[in-house]
Parts: C-alpha cells; sequence; structure tokens
C-alpha cells in the first residue's frame, strides 16, 4: 500500500499527523486512511495489553434536536430508546421493510430541556449519505431538526486497559463513575469534547470527539506520553476477535439482526411498531434459515471475505471476514450457514484456491477481555 492514494479521497483533520509517524495508507470508503503504523500485530497488542489511539473522524456524526425525538426515533430502529436516561447510548441499527440492516449505529441520547429533547448519532464512514437520506426522508412533517456534523469534527478512539488512567491525566471529571455506553461533556485543553465509553475493539475505551484542532492536540498528548497509533488493519483484527460485525461484511440490506446474531437488540415486547417489524416477527415465529457462526480453521490457513463453506462436498455458506487473530493465535472467520449447521462443535470446511480445509464452528466471541 502506498503513502500516496488518489486526491478523489477525503483525508481526516489528522492525515497529517499520521503522515508524520509514517503511517501506510489505503482507501477506505472514500477516504485516505492509514492502514498501519508499527506494524498490525504490534498496533493490536498495544490494545490488548495497554492503550492504543485510532483517527475515526471519517465516521458520519449526525445531531438531533426536536419535540418527540425518541418517539420518532423509536419507528426507526427494533431497540427500544424509550429506556435510555440522558447520558446513556445505545447500539442499534437503521432496517429497511424487508427487516434488512442499513446501517449499525450508536444512538447517544443527551437528556431534554423544557419539551426539546437532544441526541447525536453516529454512523459508518460508507454509509453517511445513504443514512442521512433515509432517516431525512422519514423525519418528514415534525418538528425535528437534524444536522450533519461529519466534517465539522473530529473522532479519536481511545482503547485499551490502560486507557482510563491516559485519558484520566487530561480532565477533571471522574472517568471511574462512567458505565459502559454512557457519554458526557468534559473539557480538555480548555476546549469542550464529548466523551463516550464505546469502541469496537472488545477493550475498555472512549471515542472523543472534538473541534479539529483541539483533536490536533489531542492527538500529539497521546503519543507524548507513549499511546501506540493504530491503523485500519489493527482495528479489524481486534474488532475479529471480538465478533462484532463489519458493515458490508457481516451485516447489509439482506441480512437481518436476527441472522447476524444481533437479536439482542431487537425488543419487540417493549415498544411498538418500527420499520421492519413484521419480518423480525416472522422469524420470530417461524425461525431463521441461516446464522452467522463463529469458524476456527484446524491449521494455519485464514478463511476470507467471500470463501466459500462447504458441507459433504456442497457450498453451503460463506465467509464474511477471516484472519489469524494475534491474541486468539488461530484462524478464524466469522461465516453465514444454514441454521442446522451453526450448532457449536460443528465440522465444516473452507474452500481455498480450489482445496478445502476443515474448521468448526465454536462460541462468539473468540476474545473476551479479561480487563472489562
Amino acid at each position: 500500500m502506498a503513502n500516496s492514494q488518489s486526491s478523489d479521497l477525503l483525508r481526516t483533520p489528522l492525515f497529517d499527523l499520521a503522515q508524520e509517524q509514517q503511517a501506510r495508507f489505503t482507501a477506505f470508503s472514500g477516504w485516505e486512511m492509514p492502514v498501519q503504523y508499527s506494524g498490525l500485530k504490534l498496533e493490536h497488542q498495544a490494545v490488548r495489553s495497554g492503550v492504543g489511539m485510532f483517527d475515526i473522524s471519517h465516521m458520519g456524526k449526525f445531531t438531533f434536536v426536536g419535540e418527540d425525538l425518541i418517539d420518532t426515533w423509536q419507528a426507526l430502529v427494533p431497540s427500544d430508546l424509550s429506556r435510555l436516561e440522558p447520558g446513556q447510548a445505545q447500539y442499534t441499527v437503521l432496517l429497511n421493510p424487508q427487516g434488512g440492516i442499513i446501517d449499525d449505529i450508536i444512538f447517544y441520547y443527551q437528556g431534554e430541556q423544557a419539551t426539546t429533547q437532544q441526541a447525536f448519532v453516529i454512523v459508518n464512514a460508507g454509509t453517511t449519505d445513504k443514512d442521512k437520506d433515509w432517516i431525512i426522508s422519514h423525519l418528514q412533517n415534525n418538528s425535528i431538526t437534524m444536522a450533519d456534523i461529519s466534517r465539522q469534527q473530529a473522532l479519536i478512539a481511545l482503547q485499551g486497559p490502560k486507557s482510563t488512567e491516559v485519558l484520566q491525566a487530561l480532565i477533571k471529571e471522574d472517568l471511574t463513575t462512567m458505565a459502559a455506553f454512557t457519554h458526557k461533556s468534559v473539557n480538555i485543553n480548555g476546549q469542550s469534547a464529548f466523551i463516550a465509553r464505546t469502541g469496537y475493539t472488545g477493550e475498555d475505551g472512549f471515542e472523543i470527539m472534538s473541534e479539529p484542532d483541539a483533536a490536533r492536540q489531542l492527538w500529539q498528548n497521546f503519543l507524548e506520553v507513549g499511546v501506540t497509533p493504530c491503523g485500519l488493519g489493527a482495528r479489524d483484527t481486534l474488532r475479529l476477535e471480538a465478533a462484532m460485525s463489519l458493515y458490508g461484511q457481516e451485516i447489509d440490506e439482506t441480512t437481518t439482526p436476527l441472522e447476524a446474531g444481533l437479536g439482542w437488540l431487537v425488543h419487540l415486547n417493549t415498544k411498538g411498531d418500527f420499520i421492519g417489524r413484521s419480518v423480525l416477527e416472522q422469524q420470530k415465529t417461524e425461525g431463521i434459515k441461516r446464522r452467522l457462526v463463529g469458524l476456527e480453521m484446524s491449521g494455519r490457513y485464514i478463511a476470507r471475505h467471500g470463501y466459500r463453506v462447504m458441507f459433504e462436498g456442497q457450498p453451503v455458506g460463506e465467509v464474511t471476514s477471516g484472519t489469524l487473530a494475534p491474541t486468539v493465535g488461530k484462524a478464524i472467520a466469522l461465516a453465514y450457514v444454514p441454521k442446522h449447521l451453526s450448532k457449536l462443535g460443528q465440522s465444516l470446511e473452507i474452500e481455498i484456491r480450489d482445496k478445502t480445509y476443515p474448521a468448526t464452528v465454536v462460541k462468539k466471541p473468540f476474545y473476551r477481555s479479561p480487563h472489562k
């Protein structure tokens, strides 16, 4: 991967800082992003045992203000947002009428002033425009105001067991009182910032949103205390060990949350109608035909995205993601297979360059942090 990409690609406010760190870059969802700094394994291990940081400014960022904000959003997602208290967040999905996943998002509820409710939503970089159009089309004829601040705000993910210690040194608020999936506004270096105890690595950590100049200063602060810069390569191996879905691979508009192992996001019993509800109700009643499973290869052959899953000589599914997992020390993969072949211990095969290699269905996630 070259250090120079097409001029058509977008760059985050931290791009030149990554260049100074001699990062290698790649094209990702229309952005020129660092894929690696010191090396994938070193970056991966830094997050698992210490602390690493990622520039995730490419992700979409929307704000919402208005009356009946929660009630309006209830129709867009299968999760019950009415349970959220101010300062809490919900990982959830936008669904189409067929129950397919338009995108996976995090909804941050900021609370209510007088009769006006406020929320903030993070979406995937590659689906930002699609999500924006979809949401706007369902906010018509009501009082809610939506703003796209994707390019106005930078976003840094600080991840790993030492992330609290590192961030605490820069702010007055006590981070030990913050539970997972909570958020607050704080002051860092004299600038306002939004911090959330969320992440995409399977470790404890924070995601910090601020003005670009403040984010650049924060990145430098982290560098000075030895935080390891990490690229998309380590981000992918970390999330795969934690069996977290990547949009466009594990989940897309042809995949329902029940098939993808995201049934815990679907709250059919505690909320009213929402887009795609009838399909999910039918799947709940009749059962799903396929399921996303974790696979462990018998050897070190790696099952890559798009490889066929075989059973008794016949193709039965497809690998969505696969890697040689640095922490686990084994070749692992996620794949969709028929429900009757999804039981733990099921023997399958992966077709790699016209040959098949044994794989076994194993429990997800492949790795669970001892630090969380």
